[in-house]
């Protein structure tokens, strides 16, 4: 019997994305991805929708956006009717606080949550890389496109997720291509001042997300998440 999972293949956001290039354009070699401070995943019990682990978030400062409030603006009541998939309910739901160590020992604060139903999983990250978003926009797959969400800068683009099959009997886990996940990467102020969030969707499944629901789930969160500007 075989368990798959589906994860996005970058776990960096687009901003980060632009710094470890403008890194390497530098001169400078290279870049190492860290996680730490895992919140635990919290799965559904006897049908109820999952809620955020309690953390006290001690690895990243408090000038950060916490994973557990990350998590709390993510996993609301009503994220099955914005994904378009009512009938469904939150089945795990956990965070990190995560950071991205460049080459030269900068580190980068990445804080993040992930919202999993049976459909859709959803990912909202924070990035602290002082690059704005119209200049991420060049480092991302080319079919990405300039967009506005509530006045604020914001980048729509695609990336590719794997599947990773756990074998229940004890086997080793195998990797193979996944589907789509759509993001939408999006500055903290409509000044676009270099921080920025940005939220992932993708399915279960091979069939490409929606961006209406991306856009709406953009549209109903990020007002709700420390640290974003009205405007």
């Amino acid at each position: 019997m075989v368990d798959e999972s589906v994860e996005p293949e970058r776990r960096r956001s687009a901003g980060a994305q632009a710094v470890a290039a403008v890194v390497v354009v530098g001169g400078v070699v290279g870049g190492m991805w860290g996680l730490g401070g895992v919140l635990p995943k919290t799965a559904t019990q006897d049908g109820k929708p999952a809620t955020c682990s309690a953390s006290t978030d001690s690895t990243l400062p408090e000038k950060y956006v916490s994973p557990t409030a990350l998590c709390t603006a993510l996993n609301r009541a009503d994220l099955p009717v914005l994904l378009g998939t009512p009938d469904e309910h939150a089945e795990t739901a956990s965070g990190s606080a995560g950071w991205m160590t460049l080459a030269g020992g900068t580190k980068i604060a990445s804080p993040e949550a992930d919202v999993d139903l049976k459909t859709y999983s959803v990912r909202l990250s924070a990035s602290y890389d002082d690059v704005p978003v119209a200049q991420a926009a060049r480092y991302v797959d080319s079919t990405s496109q300039l967009k506005k969400v509530l006045g604020h800068p914001a980048v729509l683009y695609s990336d590719r997720t794997i599947a990773i099959n756990f074998s229940l009997g004890g086997g080793k886990a195998s990797t193979g291509p996944g589907g789509i996940a759509r993001t939408l990467l999006v500055s903290t102020s409509a000044k676009d001042g270099g921080d920025s969030f940005e939220i992932s969707i993708w399915r279960q499944d091979d069939v490409p997300p929606d961006d209406e629901a991306l856009f709406r789930i953009a549209e109903e969160v990020l007002p709700t998440v420390p640290g974003w500007t009205a405007g």
